[in-house]
C-alpha cells in the first residue's frame, strides 16, 4: 500500500478549488419523491411510440440519428437531429436518475435534500470538473506544492525504511507516518514546523545509512519540506493518507 502526504487545502481561502470542493452540486437519493422539481431526469420514449410518432419517416429517422430500429427505449437527448427531437419531445416521459440538484435551490431545501443522502452519494463542484480543468487550476494555485501537480504527493510504500530510520533518530511525525495514515490523524501547521526540523535532521543523518538510502529518500524529504512550508505559509493542516 502506498502512503501519500497532503495538506488540507480547503482550510485556506487562497485555495483555488475551495469553493468547488465545499459546494454540493447534486446528491443521489434514489427515490426523488417530493423533489421532482429539482431532480435530474432523462426524457425517454419507447421504441414503438417513437416509430408511431415518426410514422413513414421511421427508417430515415433511424439512419440520420443512428438509432437502432429495434431499440426498446430512445433517449431524446441522444437524437442528433433537432427537428426530430422537437417532434418526439411532447410524447416523451421523464425517467428520473435518482440524482437531485442542490446548487440552485433554496438553502433550506438544499439542506434537507443533502441530509437525506449518504455522504458517499454527494457530488461537489470539484467532482464535476474535468481532469484537464483540475490540472490547470492546480498549476495556478499557490497551495499546489507538488511542482504544480497538486497538493498531495507520494511519501512511499507502507514498507518504506524511512519511518524506521526516523524512529531511531527520535523523529515522531515521520516515524509514525504509516500509523498516522491508518488512524487518519490530522496535523496542524504548528506540527509542520516540527516536521521541517525532522527533515533537517534526516538530511544530516541519512548519509550514515549509505548513499543508496540518501538517493532513495532525498525526493521524499524534498516533498515533505515543500508540503510543510506550504502548510505553514497558508496555515493549513496536513495528513498522511
Amino acid at each position: 500500500m502506498g502512503i501519500s502526504i497532503a495538506i488540507c487545502e480547503t482550510d485556506s481561502d487562497a485555495s483555488m478549488c475551495k469553493v468547488n470542493k465545499t459546494t454540493f452540486v447534486k446528491v443521489y437519493l434514489g427515490n426523488v419523491g417530493g423533489y421532482e422539481d429539482y431532480a435530474e431526469a432523462d426524457l425517454v420514449i419507447s421504441g414503438p411510440e417513437s416509430k408511431a410518432v415518426m410514422d413513414k419517416d421511421w427508417e430515415a429517422f433511424c439512419k440520420r440519428n443512428r438509432v437502432d430500429p429495434a431499440a426498446e427505449v430512445i433517449y431524446v437527448a441522444k437524437v442528433k437531429n433537432e427537428a426530430d427531437r422537437a417532434k418526439l419531445t411532447p410524447f416523451a416521459k421523464k425517467n428520473y436518475t435518482g440524482w437531485v440538484f442542490v446548487d440552485k435551490v433554496p438553502a433550506d431545501v438544499a439542506r434537507k435534500i443533502i441530509d437525506k443522502s449518504s455522504p458517499d452519494d454527494r457530488l461537489t463542484g470539484w467532482d464535476m470538473v474535468s481532469f484537464e480543468e483540475m490540472g490547470e487550476t492546480c498549476k495556478k494555485c499557490g497551495l499546489s506544492w507538488d511542482d504544480g501537480r497538486g497538493c498531495i504527493g507520494t511519501f512511499g510504500p507502507e514498507n518504506s525504511l524511512l519511518p524506521g530510520i526516523a524512529s531511531k533518530l527520535g523523529l515522531p511525525i515521520i516515524a509514525n507516518a504509516v500509523e498516522s495514515s491508518k488512524a487518519k490523524k490530522v496535523f496542524s501547521s504548528d506540527d509542520a514546523k516540527e516536521l521541517l526540523k525532522e527533515v533537517a535532521v534526516l538530511r544530516e543523518k541519512l548519509p550514515n545509512e549509505g548513499k543508496a538510502i540518501v538517493h532513495r529518500y532525498s525526493g521524499v524529504l524534498d516533498r515533505l519540506e515543500k508540503m510543510a512550508n506550504i502548510s505553514i505559509k497558508y496555515r493549513t493542516n496536513f495528513y498522511f493518507v
